[in-house]
């Protein structure tokens, strides 16, 4: 046996073990993974919630109620308001912390409102190892991790999620949109959609793996290292420009190394 198969096999018996259970599905590799799995061995004694909120990028809500849909869970969509937090929409350090609290709040009443005992989320071992004060929210709400219980790492969730034939083994990394956004600038909605706007841009081009990091008005773009020449195509980085421009950018930058998973933490 693999080890990637003994994982395998430890996430099943903690599924079994908790009996029933919501999973906070975003619609990303991880989540889609343990939904499924959850599905497989629970049957109805799993679903799916997955927030609307303008945190989001927009076309990530419609994937998630696709994917659910073609793999039979039960799924609602909720509407969720960490813009209304103060707290939140003031960009503190603690901004992952009260969006997950939220997140995780409207979870468990919904869990219980369902008669489902636990509500768990998509993180991964490898998660453990960077800036995540959500993490520290499940904690205080008693919400599962059964991928970080059972050892399993990202690559292990997308070699076990291609093994099933998930679309999503290979869906590039999300993160919410306010991750964008440097500490200690406000979060609004107008902001949020720019950002949102000016990323769904750069994916209509086929560039995969994006960020646009907000500072001021000048935007940083983020793309995976192989593609950074495709924004270097003079026709290609005069449209990013003008479009960019368009949405109220001033000036438009290409970060030369690259996408990196929490670059607003460095």
């Amino acid at each position: 046996m693999s080890a990637l198969e003994e994982k395998l096999g430890d996430l099943h018996r903690i599924l079994k073990e908790l009996g029933s259970m919501l999973v906070a599905f975003s619609g990303g590799c991880d989540s889609a993974f343990l939904l499924k799995t959850a599905v497989d061995v629970l049957g109805n004694g799993a679903a799916g919630l997955t927030a609307s909120s303008p945190i989001h990028p927009a076309g990530e809500l419609d994937a998630a109620v696709r994917f659910a849909g073609d793999i039979g869970a039960r799924h609602i969509v909720v509407a969720s308001g960490e813009l209304d937090d103060a707290e939140f929409a003031a960009n503190t350090l603690r901004r992952c912390y009260v969006c997950k609290r939220e997140l995780f709040s409207v979870c468990l009443r919904e869990a219980r409102a369902l008669g489902l005992a636990w509500v768990a989320d998509g993180s991964n071992a490898d998660d453990l190892g960077d800036f995540r004060p959500g993490r520290e929210a499940a904690a205080e709400l008693g919400v599962r991790s059964p991928l970080v219980e059972a050892g399993l790492s990202k690559q292990d969730v997308r070699d076990a999620a291609r093994s099933l034939g998930l679309e999503t083994w290979n869906k590039p990394a999300l993160a919410c949109l306010a991750s964008r956004i440097p500490y200690g600038t406000a979060i609004t909605r107008d902001l949020l959609r720019r950002i949102d706007a000016c990323e769904a841009f750069l994916g209509r081009l086929g560039l995969r793996v994006v960020r646009v990091r907000c500072h001021g008005d000048t935007a940083r773009i983020e793309v995976g290292p192989d593609e950074i020449g495709a924004l270097l195509d003079p026709e290609t980085r005069t449209a990013v420009v003008r479009f960019f421009v368009g949405a109220g950018f001033r000036r438009v930058t290409l970060d030369l190394q690259g996408y990196r998973t929490g670059s607003m933490n460095e």
